[in-house]
């Protein structure tokens, strides 16, 4: 039987191990932290081929500029010398055009519905109760500029065959009646769904060691060893782990795992916050985003989830309060009876997205190690497109014809 190593426990790399053991693979999981604490647990929980245009897109650049002034907005780059930021960044710039965002428009579409069959499929298998809902995800705004904008998507998602519905403010408001609404209009993209992500990982965590996946909590792999082009092991401060195939899943600090093998992932951690509210007075049904706020809300398992913010440098454990105060403001400017506190730092949570400068995800396998699969850079789509990441890079080790075209998604585009 063939080993499969796989470097990270979020989401991701728990896919990947999924597949793997599936497809006949002995798996062994290396996380450097206790399973509790990854980006993989705080996010909205959406599931969206709706979000068919990359982070690197035009007008991301001047917005970005003119959101750095704003301690709370949604979108901040810390000015610093890094010479890593410096680097991304002007991937980034180069990035964000018209031309980038058609091109990687269908890609996106592909992997993303790819996932969410795959979503289904998975409940069905493991029988893990997920909250998988798909009442799809409505996209409200406040302004003309921004209804224009959102038109225009529409229209562009229709070509693409998503289903998505302009809607009035007043027809959005017959979907859930109870909540009142202080909008515009919105979009109502029926092709999205959500879940609960806590549920999920508990729930992946057991099904794949009850099924022979060995996780190794609190390792931290320290060097990778290769030997005539080939990968035969990697080293923790413990012991070696040796195998026929490893793979990179780390998220925001696969950088530095890759450069153990000599190879350039460039990423930049994008920290972002969310927070529960218990049992709140008003019930959400269908999942939302603000889209001048760029905040997400989320009804997961009785309660109410919101989180917004992309904070882009070195990853660090401070809690902003001024970008968790944005996130507080900005909701009862859309749903006026949803007067939320400030939640205290203890309640806060946050957890970092791995960033590629063209905000397009790494699938795999390495140009200098074939038996080296990257799973990585997926901005704020990770779990939206992780059972498609796992499904590819299973795919590719067991050397069968790829689901979907991976050719935008090459790990060694910025070798």
């Amino acid at each position: 039987m063939s080993k499969a190593i796989i470097i990270g426990g979020g989401v991701i790399g728990l896919f990947t191990a999924y597949y793997l053991n599936k497809s006949g693979w002995e798996v062994e999981v290396l996380e450097q932290g206790d399973l509790s604490d990854n980006c993989s647990f705080g996010n909205a929980g959406m599931i969206t081929p709706s979000h068919f245009v990359p982070l690197a897109s035009p007008g991301m650049v001047e917005q970005g500029i003119r959101w750095m002034f704003n301690s709370k907005s949604p979108f901040y780059v810390k000015p610093s010398l890094n010479r890593e930021l410096i680097s991304w960044g002007l991937k980034f710039v180069k990035s964000a055009t018209k031309k980038h965002a058609e091109r990687s428009a269908a890609g996106l579409r592909d992997i993303s519905l790819f996932s969410k069959d795959l979503y289904h499929s998975f409940e069905k298998d493991t029988a893990i109760d997920f909250g998988l809902a798909d009442k799809g995800i409505l996209l409200l705004f406040k302004t003309p500029k921004v209804e224009e904008e959102e038109r225009h998507l529409v229209e562009k998602a229709t070509n693409l065959g998503l289903d998505a519905q302009y809607l009035t403010a007043e027809e959005c408001r017959k979907l859930q009646p109870d909540i009142e609404l202080d909008i515009l209009g919105a979009v109502h993209y029926h092709c999205d769904a959500h879940m609960y992500p806590n549920k999920l990982m508990a729930g992946m965590v057991k099904y794949l060691e009850a099924n022979g996946v060995r996780i190794h909590r609190h390792t931290e792999v320290t060097k990778i060893n290769h030997d005539q082009g080939k990968v035969i092991s990697v080293s923790t401060k413990d012991k070696d782990f040796a195998g026929d195939a490893f793979v990179v899943a780390g998220g925001a600090w696969s950088p530095a795992i890759a450069k153990l093998a000599g190879l350039n992932v460039p990423l930049m951690p994008g920290k972002g916050y969310s927070f529960m509210v218990h049992n709140p007075v008003k019930k959400m049904t269908i999942p939302s985003i603000l889209c001048e706020a760029r905040v997400a809300i989320t009804p997961m398992n009785g309660s109410i989830r919101f989180g917004g913010t992309m904070e882009v440098g070195k990853i660090n454990n401070k809690v902003n309060m001024n970008r968790v105060q944005g996130i507080v403001e900005s909701v009862p400017k859309y749903f006026p009876d949803f007067k939320l506190p400030v939640p205290g730092q203890k309640d806060i949570w946050f957890g970092f997205r791995p960033c590629s400068p063209d905000g397009l995800p790494y699938i795999g396998l390495s140009d200098k190690y074939k038996n080296l699969a990257i799973a990585t850079g997926h901005t704020m789509i990770g779990l939206s497109l992780a059972p498609a990441t796992g499904k590819l890079i299973a795919e590719a080790f067991n050397e069968e014809r790829s689901s979907v075209d991976t050719g935008l998604f090459a790990p060694g585009r910025y070798q």
